[in-house]
Order: structure tokens, then C-alpha cells, then sequence
């Protein structure tokens, strides 16, 4: 009888899922703001993967300087003008796209990693293993991400790699104390009891069964959290602890057109609209995500 049923469930599985698709890609359709902010988010990704060569000016992002060109206001041959070493401006904030972007995702890739983990063994675990690490994450949420990571990067030293990694040993708390709150809620539930009475390991109840039922609010905190990683990619990259020039970001091309302000003000609008653009389009986005996966977050 289970044998014939196994496969009569996995055919009913098909439409249903297929349905709950359609139905949240509708959902996701009615807001035009989750539209526009998907649209956003699509191009500045594109940006992110073919800036660099799709740059105007391929010679400016490797470095090249051109003495009589520097502070060209802003024309058709360089529409965002060019900077105190005569590289196109828009040039730069294309390719600075992709470090931007990129210590972005890793930032909110291994911050939600982390924190996942802490707080799936917190919640499930309980008793003395929770208290130990959620007072743990309320230590690390006392110190401000920023000036953390400032401390981190500062310890590890410049680079694309510390930078990320400094960020992301600021960022999991949020996630730990997400999780631990949904394991909290799953682990009382139906399928959870019946996973143990057939026998399935702790860590199998784990991970096979509440871990993906918690999905939800940590892809809706993901895509909520790149405009911020974005932003704190670009602090670290302004004060000088980030990135470090000729490499483009954001950041350091702010920290560099600062000094010539307001003389030179065009050396400061293409990063500063991609930034804004970039953090605007993914908090749209999240939003959307939240309305179509996570329900309960719009009470």
C-alpha cells in the first residue's frame, strides 16, 4: 500500500507546487514597486558581471592616468566628467560595480551561514548550549557592525578578502537570532515529532526537516541585507580600510572625489547614484520576497 502511495503523492506534489508558484509570482506582479525594484536589482547585476568590459574606457579601470584630460566637466565623450587624474568616471563606477556587488553577496552569504548555524544548534539544542551562544550573539550585538568590522579589517589588513571576511564576522548575529526563533516555533511542530518517532538523528531532524522550513525569513533577511553590506562595503572602503585604489569601488572613488568637493562635484555623482541606486533596488526586492514567501511578515 506505502509502495503505490509513494508515487500517487509524488504526483499530486507536482501541480500543487506549480500552483503555489503561480500564485506568488502574481502576488509579486501586483507591487510595482517589487517590479521596480527587481528590474534594479537585474541591472545592476549585469553591471556587476560585464562593467569592466563594457567600461567606455577600459584603459581608465586598469590604471592608465591622462594628466591633460583631469577634470573634464562632464560631455558626451565622458558623461559623469573625469577625475583629478583624467580617468572617466563613469568608467570606474562600472567596474567598481563588480567589487561592490560581489563583497556584498560573500558578505551576506557567509554572515547568514554562520548565523544559521549558531542559532539552528541554539534553538534545537536548548538547555545550556543555547544560553552559551545566544549570550554570546547579544555580546557581539553590543558592539556597533561597523565599528567591529572596522576593528577586524584593521587587525587583518587591507584586501578584498579581509574586507569581506571582516564584515561577515559582524553580520551573523542578526541571522543566529532569526533562526534560533524559527527552530524555537519548528521543532514543536507535527512533522518534527513524527521524524523522531520513525527513528531520524537529531541532526537529520536538523537539517533535513526544520532547517528548510525556516527558509523563508532568511532569503526575505538576505535580500533585505545586500543593500546594507553594500553600504558597509563602501564605509570600510572610505575611511581607507576597505579596497585599495587602483582597484575601483565605490567607496574609495567617494573617499577620493570628497577632497574635491564642491568644485569638482561630478567625481561624486556616478558612484553615489550607483550606490543609492543599488542599496534602493534591493531593499525593493526584499520587500517583494517578504509579501510573496514570508506572509506573515506584512501584519
Amino acid at each position: 500500500m506505502s509502495k503505490l502511495a509513494d508515487p500517487i503523492a509524488a504526483t499530486a506534489a507536482g501541480p500543487v507546487r506549480r500552483e503555489k508558484l503561480a500564485r506568488a509570482l502574481f502576488r509579486f506582479r501586483q507591487s510595482r514597486l517589487s517590479l521596480l525594484g527587481a528590474a534594479i536589482v537585474a541591472l545592476v547585476l549585469f553591471f556587476a558581471l560585464l562593467g569592466s568590459v563594457l567600461a567606455p574606457y577600459p584603459d581608465d579601470v586598469r590604471g592608465s592616468v591622462s594628466t591633460a584630460a583631469r577634470f573634464l566637466a562632464p560631455s558626451a565623450a565622458h558623461p559623469f566628467g573625469t577625475n583629478e587624474v583624467g580617468q572617466d568616471v563613469l568608467s570606474l563606477t562600472m567596474a567598481g560595480t563588480t567589487v561592490s556587488v560581489l563583497a556584498g553577496f560573500g558578505v551576506v552569504i557567509i554572515g547568514s551561514l554562520l548565523g544559521t548555524l549558531v542559532g539552528a544548534v541554539a534553538g534545537f539544542a536548548g538547555g545550556l548550549v543555547d544560553e552559551a551562544l545566544m549570550r554570546f550573539t547579544d555580546l557581539v550585538l553590543t558592539i556597533p557592525s561597523l565599528i567591529l568590522a572596522m576593528a577586524i579589517a584593521a587587525a587583518l589588513g587591507p584586501g578584498f578578502e579581509n574586507m569581506v571576511l571582516a564584515i561577515s564576522l559582524s553580520w551573523w548575529p542578526g541571522y543566529a537570532r532569526l533562526v534560533r526563533g524559527e527552530v524555537l516555533a519548528a521543532r514543536e511542530e507535527v512533522y518534527v515529532t513524527a521524524a523522531r518517532a520513525i527513528g531520524a538523528s537529531p541532526a537529520r531532524v536538523l537539517f533535513r526537516h526544520i532547517l528548510p522550513n525556516c527558509l523563508s525569513p532568511i532569503i526575505v533577511k538576505m535580500s533585505l541585507d545586500m543593500g546594507f553590506a553594500i553600504l558597509t562595503v563602501a564605509g570600510l572602503g572610505f575611511i581607507g580600510i576597505g579596497v585599495r585604489p587602483p582597484t575601483p569601488e565605490w567607496g574609495t572613488l567617494l573617499s577620493t572625489a570628497r577632497s574635491y568637493m564642491p568644485d569638482y562635484w561630478w567625481t561624486a555623482m556616478a558612484p553615489g547614484m550607483a550606490m543609492f541606486l543599488a542599496v534602493f533596488g534591493f531593499n525593493l526586492l526584499g520587500d517583494g520576497l517578504r509579501d510573496v514567501l514570508d506572509p506573515r511578515g506584512r501584519r
